[in-house]
């Protein structure tokens, strides 16, 4: 029998404890899932960074860590973890990315806001353009820029896209390396940040690329806080160049009380809710990844350490 470690927070052990044991012996597989385990007879960790384990030294016998977060940027650099890491690729996730993403989208499209916040009683008939006369760019195609991608296509929407290395999505125009990011940001009615946190995504939103964005253009970044350069975007939106954000992740989370976020006009906030790990599908995946490492077969969702996700 292989011990399965459950490293995540407290608050969701019994939620896991319900479901991992049945997935796992559903594919023939009995282990001892616990919270409490010598570290030397673990052989497999079901991590979360803001678990108990920071040191992964111990755990010598340790064959793979199986992150229950998408985001593994808090954990990636440790160098106590020589085991493989896997981070979690989830239906349930990106399902609820591309939603969040397709309702903030349509938001924006159809300006809504004009209508909700309406203190004048002002009627203003005018109609918004059809979804395949706007643009809308995705910075990101892994596995959740993808949902949203195909969320948004289905929409109706021109949807483009932009990774590190090229890639070829049906129904989305893609663009990748720096000459493709200046590609795309002017092209972008509204912007969609997918993006890992990486030492070259880092503040990639700043001064010079929102200077190539449309007049008037939207932002949505559910991906990573770091991702944008804080200060250029408040410059952006007050000078009129960015319409308006809608901002899920921060550098600082909770978004302290006295950050200009909260008071902007021209910024939604929205608590880190764009997408969350859902327990009954991470746990099938969790599952096949140890299946596949005890029958010696190559683990799903493998982290690559040099490049960060």
């Amino acid at each position: 029998m292989i011990t399965v470690l459950y490293a995540g927070a407290e608050k969701y052990w019994s939620t896991y404890n319900a479901l991992i044991p049945v997935a796992l012996k559903a594919r023939g597989i009995e282990a001892n899932f616990t919270r409490s385990a010598a570290p030397d007879q673990v052989d497999y960790m079901v991590f979360a960074p803001n678990g108990p384990v920071k040191d992964f030294g111990p755990f010598t016998r340790l064959k793979a860590v199986l992150s229950l977060w998408a985001g593994v940027e808090r954990v990636v650099g440790n160098t106590t973890l020589r085991a493989p890491l896997c981070r979690m690729v989830d239906v349930g996730l990106q399902t609820g990315m591309a939603e969040w993403v397709a309702g903030h989208c349509l938001r924006y499209h159809l300006g809504m806001d004009a209508h909700i916040i309406n203190p004048a009683h002002r009627w203003q008939p005018a109609a918004p353009p059809l979804a395949q006369e706007r643009r809308i760019g995705i910075l990101g195609l892994g596995a959740l820029g993808q949902a949203c991608a195909k969320a948004l296509n289905g929409l109706g929407f021109e949807v483009l896209g932009w990774s590190r290395k090229p890639k070829e999505i049906p129904e989305v125009a893609c663009f990748a390396g720096e000459f493709g990011l200046e590609m795309i940001l002017p092209r972008a009615e509204i912007l969609v940040l997918m993006l890992p946190e990486t030492r070259e995504t880092t503040n990639i939103i700043n001064a010079k690329t929102l200077a190539l964005m449309p007049k008037g253009a939207y932002i949505l970044n559910p991906g990573r806080g770091p991702l944008i350069e804080d200060d250029a975007l408040l410059a952006a939106l007050n000078n009129g160049h960015i319409a308006h954000v809608t901002l899920d992740v921060f550098r600082t989370e909770p978004l302290p009380e006295d950050h200009p976020y909260w008071s902007h006009p021209k910024v939604t906030v929205t608590p880190h809710i764009a997408a969350e790990t859902r327990p009954k599908s991470a746990a099938e995946v969790i599952a096949e990844n140890i299946s596949r490492g005890e029958a010696g077969r190559p683990y799903i969702y493998v982290v690559n350490r040099n490049i960060g996700y």
